[in-house]
């Protein structure tokens, strides 16, 4: 695996999804140099087939005798009752896999790793959010080998992120696959609205439903401003048309391809065309080559999203199709069939779908003869609900003759390889012992209020701000009296500008900070005077001992537990906890935070799901703030949090647009249910 020791560009690796079996032979033999999946457990597509030890092992031992490298994706939150699990997986990995690198989300596992003697690379997702260049010189020292970029940023961003790059750690970058609107890491949508957490792996994807502009039901349905849209239903990424630029960024050691729930036919094409154009990117030939495999690769529509500065482009297209695979034609009715007039040859064993996969009549079929282009064709379509005409359909997997045939030799040469059991594994974590904590009265209440305004908070509440360039000019006299609290993500291009105004409020005395991402810590200084308050706010998504721990090492004074996480999950951490814990009891928490803007919806307009829910969409700097209408209120659980060990409580205060009206749906989070 290559990790450059300077600044001097190297081959980056094409690494591939691996859903199953049958996808990771194809991207063997599309000749790959790693592959990427997940297990059983803590995997961020829990949703995909993903694999068993012993299964694993064999193809683990295929891969290093072909010359591939095995990333495993531990990236989910660990709750706290899942650590031991956590510890005994990868001590089978290491004993059993012999993986090469694991790909997390949690800071803990850099702990759990290092105690279960791991000998691979530990690289950080996506969805640990490392979206600013300042910490990444700590990363070596906590045992991080690479970092997995935002799919957010520009070219000029990544050679930026590239130049702070310090010895002993490269990057990883998306070139293709799909797209989240919404920021890693900072999406809540799936488990704000039922428990099923994307930081877990178990995203139902609500933002690829059709939102009504306005609150039903005083919504007018129909017309073209407020029909029905995907509007953040994301293109999928492709930068096949930059290759050129990327080759020339050091420190760049991986070209990942996103698609653990596709097909091998998709594995195949895409790994087969970035490696013509890592390869032969001088070539007009091997580029147009590459070209034709990605447009039958079956993905969505491609877009740069923002790589490209001067586009700035928002991959969102609300009155067009975002299905995944290529889109075939609309679906015609006769007396007894359905029918399509394909848009591209047919083969008997495609895979269709009928419908986007947010609809939940939608069906997979096989179809099994051939059929030309535009003929009149009829689908074996067996579902309960007949979809209408006008119902697109996709076609999403293949068996053509050259994958067959690859596919067929690496099975044979797979059947060489036995594969090693899974072995018991008897031993047990030590858990940190935590010093007693002291209460703190004085961050009884923690308020944040919005940007720009403040608040004639009484004697028990802290006041909170959000960190702006705005918010931060006034007196010196109040700003010491402020906990200021720094936004969820700070882009690469804007980092510059809070280190200064951070340094700026730290020389005028300020002392109280809440850092929403860890590697936020590295805005101030490296060692911190006893009266600083640095606290690690909700954002960071605390889940376990591990990660306070960490936290508090790293210099942390306290810390805020995730609100994702239900009720016995939230009462059992303080009595685990290096540091005094805080909880948000009140306010208005964001389902998501995106960078790429909003097309054919405006700011502060309520938008409403299939099922009725409110939202509304609101812009600070340079990110999009999700909303729903219903806000947190755990007020009333605030009794058992102190008696459970809970020191300090949060409100954020977020004013509700005056077109909304707040719906009758308690703002209990996950407080009443486990997080799946």
């Amino acid at each position: 695996m290559p990790h450059p020791t300077d600044s001097t560009p190297t081959k980056p690796e094409i690494l591939a999804p691996a859903g199953d079996s049958q996808c990771f032979l194809a991207a063997l033999a599309a000749g790959a140099d790693a592959l990427y999946l997940g297990l059983k457990h803590f995997s961020a597509r829990m949703e995909a087939e993903n694999f068993g030890l012993t299964e694993l092992s064999r193809l683990s031992d295929l891969a290093h005798d072909q010359g591939a490298r095995v990333y495993i994706t531990m990236n989910t939150l660990i709750k706290q009752e899942e650590i031991q699990h956590c510890f005994h997986l990868i001590k089978r990995l290491e004993k059993q896999i012999h993986c090469d690198g694991l790909i997390i989300q949690d800071p803990s596992i850099l702990a759990i790793a290092r105690a279960a003697n791991f000998s691979g690379g530990l690289f950080l997702s996506t969805l640990a959010n490392v979206t600013h260049p300042e910490i990444l010189d700590s990363l070596p020292a906590l045992g991080v080998r690479r970092v997995i970029l935002p799919r957010e940023l520009s070219l000029d961003e990544v050679r930026e992120m590239a130049e702070h790059c310090p010895k002993g750690l490269d990057f990883e970058l998306f070139v293709h696959g799909a797209l989240c609107y919404c920021v890693s890491g900072r999406c809540y949508w799936s488990s704000y609205l039922g428990g099923k957490s994307g930081l877990r792996g178990r995203c139902v994807q609500p933002c690829r439903r059709k939102y009504q502009i306005g609150q039903l039901p005083h919504a007018k349905k129909g017309g073209k401003k407020n029909r029905a849209s995907q509007f953040f239903s994301c293109q999928d990424l492709s930068l096949a048309c930059i290759t050129n630029e990327l080759l020339s960024i050091p420190h760049l050691a991986s070209w990942k391809i996103e698609g653990r729930k596709k097909g091998p036919h998709y594995v195949y094409h895409c790994v087969a065309a970035y490696k013509l154009l890592r390869d032969h990117n001088a070539d007009a030939n091997a580029r147009k080559e590459a070209s034709e495999l990605l447009n039958m690769a079956l993905g969505r529509s491609g877009t740069q999203a923002r790589f490209l500065s001067k586009r700035q482009n928002v991959p969102t297209n609300p009155g067009g199709y975002t299905g995944s695979g290529l889109l075939l034609g609309k679906i015609q009715h006769d007396d007894e069939h359905l029918l399509i007039r394909p848009a591209t040859d047919l083969k008997a064993k495609d895979f269709l779908r009928i419908g986007s996969e947010d609809e939940r009549w939608h069906e997979t079929l096989r179809i099994n003869r051939n059929a030309k282009t535009g003929e009149l064709t009829p689908l074996p379509f067996k579902g309960r609900k007949m979809p209408p005409d006008g119902t697109p359909v996709y076609l999403i997997d293949r068996r053509e003759p050259d994958l067959v045939k690859a596919l067929a030799t690496y099975e044979a040469k797979l059947k060489a390889y036995c594969g090693r059991k899974t072995e018991p594994c008897n031993d047990s974590l030590q858990l940190p012992r935590p010093k007693p904590c002291r209460r703190r009265p004085d961050m009884h209440v923690l308020a944040s209020i919005p940007r720009g305004r403040e608040n004639r908070a009484g004697s028990r509440n802290m006041l909170g701000l959000w960190l702006s360039p705005r918010s931060a000019d006034i007196s010196r006299t109040v700003a010491r009296r402020v906990f200021w609290w720094l936004p969820p993500v700070v882009w690469p291009d804007e980092s510059t500008k809070f280190g200064r105004i951070i340094r700026n409020l730290w020389r005028d005395g300020c002392r109280h900070f809440v850092a929403n991402a860890p590697w936020q810590r590295a805005f101030f200084p490296d060692m911190l005077p006893d009266g600083a308050d640095l606290v690690a706010g909700p954002f960071c998504n605390i889940t376990n001992v591990f990660t306070l721990q960490l936290l508090s090492e790293m210099g942390f004074k306290a810390a805020m537990v995730s609100p994702e996480l239900g009720q016995k999950e939230i009462l059992a951490l303080p009595k685990f906890s290096p540091l005094p814990l805080g909880f948000v009891v009140q306010g208005f928490w964001p389902v998501g935070i995106s960078r790429f803007g909003l097309l054919a919806l405006k700011q502060n307009t309520p938008f409403t799901s299939p099922k009725g829910e409110v939202f509304w969409a609101r812009n600070y700097g340079q990110n999009t703030w999700i909303y729903p209408a219903w806000p947190i209120d755990l007020r009333d659980k605030e009794s058992e949090l102190l008696a459970a060990g809970y020191s300090f409580f949060a409100q954020l205060a977020e004013h509700e647009p005056p077109t909304s009206s707040t719906p009758s749906r308690p703002g209990l989070f996950n407080w009443e249910h486990a997080l799946l």
